[in-house]
């Protein structure tokens, strides 16, 4: 009999292959307790900027989340520095929300993390817009996703690498919490410690 293909999803597979120095590699894992958590930039804006375009369509005004949603700019910069300055114990990217990259971070380097909610860098107009939509700007912000902020864990006695890095680099890097020994992810506001959030999951 006659064969007919079912027309389906166009898929796109991309692979790339590379090389580092070893002692320049950025992992996961390698965070201590005490180690200060950084974040760069703002974070938010992507998230927000999908939230419109599902809620307006096409039809969106383009504005500052919209583009960062629909152009974002990964820190390749930054990596590169702090891998070459080896200021960094560990580091990820923020594709999946800082929530997501805090229990993959802690888990892969065996420490907890509290994150302080009153240091997260939220973007003015995502925090608006979460506003204005009823919802809480600082969950939002964190499981939102799609920012390609990177998150990065130092070492106390590493702050002379981390002063470079940070007047290199031409972003804003804010310390939004701390590496902890018992193992807890945490979000700590109004002197209060609650679980974090996780953010998206490609497996769950």
């Amino acid at each position: 009999g006659n064969l007919t293909r079912t027309p389906g999803p166009l898929v796109i597979d991309v692979t790339v292959i590379g090389s580092v120095k070893r002692r320049a590699v950025l992992a996961r894992r390698g965070a201590r307790a005490a180690d200060a958590v950084f974040v760069s930039g703002a974070i938010g804006s992507a998230a927000a900027g999908l939230s419109q375009l599902r809620q307006f369509g096409p039809d969106a005004p383009i504005n500052a989340c919209i583009e960062r949603y629909l152009r974002p700019e990964p820190r390749v910069r930054l990596g590169t520095l702090l891998g070459r300055n080896r200021a960094a114990s560990a580091c990820m990217d923020l594709s999946d929300g800082l929530a997501e990259g805090a229990h993959q971070l802690a888990a892969a380097s065996g420490v907890g993390i509290a994150i302080d909610a009153g240091a997260v860098p939220i973007e003015p107009d995502a925090r608006a817009w979460s506003e204005r939509c009823g919802r809480d700007p600082v969950i939002d912000a964190v499981t939102g996703g799609d920012d390609y902020e990177l998150m990065f864990t130092c070492r106390p006695r590493l702050g002379g690498r981390f002063r470079t890095v940070a007047r290199q680099c031409g972003l804003t890097l804010t310390n939004v919490g701390v590496c902890t020994a018992d193992g807890l992810v945490s979000l700590e506001r109004d002197g209060r410690s609650e679980p974090m959030p996780r953010g998206y999951g490609h497996f769950r």
